[in-house]
């Protein structure tokens, strides 16, 4: 390839498409960076893929929703508009308001010779890694999008770095049904994790009946939890729950009201050993604290979180509490999350029916 580029040499992490140096000129990574290197020719240990489907995070698309909304009417021409500037202006999806991006579904084109990551032209994936650190180039306009959903079709090529991750999409599941698990599949798989290090826990999952919530309710059970409390904001979701028999209690409740996110998960029993924080809406930690018992753990999986929030609001509260922060990666994730989706028909039925 021509090398054009101001640093030699490639960088398993992507340091060498990073195309600006944060302050005092020191070196960035690809998710910290501003802006990313697009071209199409590879280094490498890397690999380009066609795009297909992108699938914003919600965290993401319920900002850029909000903010082009006019009369109560979203204007999904103006977020076609603002996502098609954020990836020209930046070499990638990164939402500057949520520093979030999401995750696509596409086809490989091409695999560099020293790529480790085990593709092969043709194979149909799914990236794992967010798009606000992949290198993303749209090539269509997104045309075919309307803008008012999370799920973008589009047509372009992105590049996954030496130490990016891919999954191969399964031949039985639909491939919209593959992309909803697989981004949020590493919500399940830390929820096993800390479960399996209690003995017989309550769990609360704060977004019970969302796709995050609903895969942490059936870890959670999986992995020897007691008792799983699955809290939803209103009756239509709490019916949707409780007809999928994921959670064994399903409560009411607003999360951004601390005392009656507490007094709701409290009503089912107990307070809950381990919290897992589901939903993309900002104001929910001091609920999420409340809610936990002394020396129980949090587990925040939302984008909205306000990590400082999160940690004075425990030390104002004069609460004993572990806070994780879930950073949607954990090994054999994606399997593990696949065969949750397959193995519980309750867990199924919520995410068809989001589609």
């Amino acid at each position: 390839m021509t090398e054009s580029h101001p640093r030699t040499g490639s960088d398993p992490t992507g340091l060498h498409r990073v195309l600006d140096d944060g302050p005092g000129g020191q070196r960035v990574l690809p998710q910290a960076a501003r802006r990313l290197d697009t071209r199409r020719e590879l280094w490498p240990d890397e690999v380009r893929v066609r795009v297909e489907t992108l699938n914003l995070d919600a965290a993401s698309f319920r900002q850029l929703e909000g903010k082009h909304t006019v009369d109560g009417r979203p204007d999904g021409a103006a977020v076609r508009r603002e996502v098609l500037a954020i990836v020209a202006e930046r070499g990638k999806m990164q939402n500057p308001v949520t520093g979030s991006g999401g995750m696509l579904i596409g086809t490989v084109e091409e695999v560099g010779p020293e790529s480790s990551l085990g593709l092969e032209v043709g194979d149909h994936v799914a990236t794992l890694v967010s798009l606000s650190l992949t290198p993303l180039m749209i090539e269509d306009g997104l045309e075919r999008w309307d803008g008012l959903a999370e799920r973008v079709p589009a047509d372009g090529y992105a590049i996954l770095f030496g130490r990016s991750i891919a999954a191969r999409i399964p031949d039985d599941l639909a491939p919209a049904l593959s992309l909803s698990v697989m981004d949020v599949c590493g919500a399940p798989a830390l929820t096993h994790r800390v479960v399996a290090q209690y003995e017989q826990p309550v769990v609360a999952v704060i977004g019970g009946a969302g796709k995050s919530g609903s895969l942490s309710l059936a870890a959670a059970a999986r992995a020897g939890a007691q008792r799983t409390v699955g809290v939803v904001p209103g009756d239509e979701e709490a019916a949707l729950l409780r007809e999928s028999g994921v959670a064994d209690d399903v409560v009411v409740a607003d999360a951004r009201d601390p005392i009656a996110l507490r007094d709701a998960v409290a009503a089912t029993g107990a307070l809950a050993d381990i919290t897992v924080v589901c939903v993309d809406v900002p104001g929910c930690e001091g609920g999420a604290i409340l809610t936990t018992a002394e020396r129980g753990t949090v587990i925040f999986f939302s984008m909205a979180t306000s990590f400082s929030a999160a940690a004075l609001g425990a030390e104002g509260l004069a609460a004993d509490v572990t806070m994780l922060v879930g950073n949607g990666y954990a090994p054999g994730h994606a399997a593990y999350a696949m065969d949750l989706l397959r193995s519980n028909e309750g867990v199924r039925r919520l995410f068809e029916r989001r589609l």
